[in-house]
């Protein structure tokens, strides 16, 4: 990791080799931690087969903490409600925020450590306002693992208390440490960015596992979707002409082209969804793009005052940070790309971010254009 670590630290270990190589690196540090593990899934009875093994090899004690109750209530239930409400949620950014960074964090400074170290790629670096300030986040070494996008929604305060031990590394680096230690990987395969769709369902196309997944738990959270509506053809002077019905504004989102069941002379995608009038508005590519979004209240690491003059966002998780304006109105973070980019969707999240890396803030988006 670069320093010796003396502190009381937890490291929440979910049996991947990311959380094992952050577990790893701060015990070879110098730090004694202990190992968390949260029990998320409705469905868990505890943490996966050969985890207790590897924090046994390792002398480390392993808690387990059940956070469930959290988990559903923050994470799942609003899932589903944004889907119903024909909205595109991150599901993961919300989880950090609640769970990992707020839950999880929590039981872990009350077994009586400083810190709650994770297997995420990313970095925290002083702020401006000097060595007393919380740290702010940062995007990792590593471009290609990096997960600052997923950490932004992650109050400052709340960085105070965490470490990412892997924001120096590679994937290939942290695979290689701990083979070398000898530990066995219980969750060997990469995790999925919807750790909650379950294996059953992945039986399934991508589309139709999120469509009986939503249907199931709209039905256990008593969530009525709106139903079909009309399909709105964006013509080239911008009048919209019913063409078709949709069966439910939540099984399409905005960018999409495939699996729209149009018969069309040229290619349609989604435009845009208007929840309002329950109307799917479709059209060519030409007028897919967009350069302007809003969210909704914004985490604000560091005041405009601090800002850069220049600043990057990035409004989906597969697209690196673009050139941008950015301003706060009223708590809301409203961005301007400089080039106009393929659509993103109410519900993902817009991350500002100073060209060195530095997480400025983020938010979830409502608005688009």
């Amino acid at each position: 990791m670069g320093e010796t670590v003396h502190l009381s630290v937890a490291v929440a270990v979910s049996g991947g080799v990311d959380s094992l190589c952050a577990l790893l690196l701060l015990q070879q540090a110098g730090a004694q931690p202990l190992a968390i593990h949260g029990l998320f899934q409705p469905d868990a009875a505890g943490p996966p087969d050969g985890l207790a093994e590897a924090c046994a090899r390792l002398h480390v004690p392993l808690h387990v903490v059940d956070v469930r109750s959290a988990f559903r209530r923050m994470v799942l239930m609003p899932f589903a409600a944004a889907y119903a409400a024909g909205r595109t949620p991150n599901p993961c950014a919300l989880c950090n925020r609640e769970i990992k960074f707020g839950a999880l964090q929590d039981a872990a400074l009350a077994l009586g450590t400083q810190k709650l170290a994770t297997g995420h790629y990313a970095r925290l670096v002083p702020g401006p306002e000097g060595k007393a300030a919380p740290p702010l986040l940062a995007a990792a070494a590593d471009s290609t693992k990096d997960q600052s996008y997923f950490l932004s929604l992650v109050p400052r305060s709340r960085l105070q208390h965490a470490l990412f031990p892997l924001h120096n590394y590679s994937k290939q680096q942290c695979r290689c440490l701990v083979a070398a230690a000898g530990l066995r990987i219980p969750l060997p395969s990469e995790s999925q960015d919807i750790c909650f769709i379950t294996a059953g369902d992945r039986s399934e196309t991508p589309a139709n596992a999120y469509h009986t997944y939503l249907e199931k738990h709209w039905q256990a959270y008593r969530i009525t979707p709106p139903g079909p509506g009309p399909v709105l053809l964006r013509e080239a002077d911008g009048t919209l002409k019913p063409i078709a019905r949709h069966q439910g504004l939540w099984r399409y989102t905005e960018g999409q082209r495939k699996g729209l069941g149009i018969a069309h002379s040229e290619a349609l995608y989604v435009l845009a969804k208007d929840d309002k009038s329950n109307a799917l508005i479709v059209g060519p590519r030409a007028q897919l793009g967009i350069t302007t979004c809003v969210t909704g209240p914004a985490t604000v690491a560091l005041d405009p005052e601090h800002w850069p003059r220049q600043l990057l966002a990035r409004v989906r998780h597969r697209q690196r940070p673009m050139p941008a304006r950015a301003s706060l109105v009223q708590g809301r973070l409203c961005i301007t790309l400089e080039e106009q980019q393929l659509p993103t969707a109410p519900g993902q999240i817009a991350t500002l971010y100073a060209t060195d890396g530095r997480v400025l803030a983020a938010g979830v988006i409502e608005h688009m254009a």
